[in-house]
């Protein structure tokens, strides 16, 4: 049986399954998107597919520190549509 890998939900801090988790990127140009494959290149974050954790994220800032920069707030519009699509 194969393993699946475990990450941490940056809003909420609880540890699930990788693929219940969205995937958030920032790659090497500094580009911010939503990676649905999981497998984009650059440094990833991982969000619950629940806008309560979404929204605890933003206002603690946790996805800027994990990626040691300013996001826009049309990523974060992108965010919240995302998850209001998958609900």
């Amino acid at each position: 049986m194969k393993k699946i890998p475990q990450r941490t939900c940056v809003g909420c801090k609880t540890q699930k399954n990788k693929n219940e988790l969205i995937r958030i990127v920032i790659n090497k140009e500094g580009n911010i998107f939503i990676d649905k494959t999981g497998r984009a290149n650059g440094r990833g974050a991982y969000i619950c597919n629940n806008p309560d954790c979404l929204e605890k994220a933003i206002k603690t800032k946790c996805i800027e520190r994990s990626f040691e920069t300013n996001i826009e707030e049309e990523i974060y519009n992108e965010l919240r549509k995302e998850i209001t699509d998958n609900k």
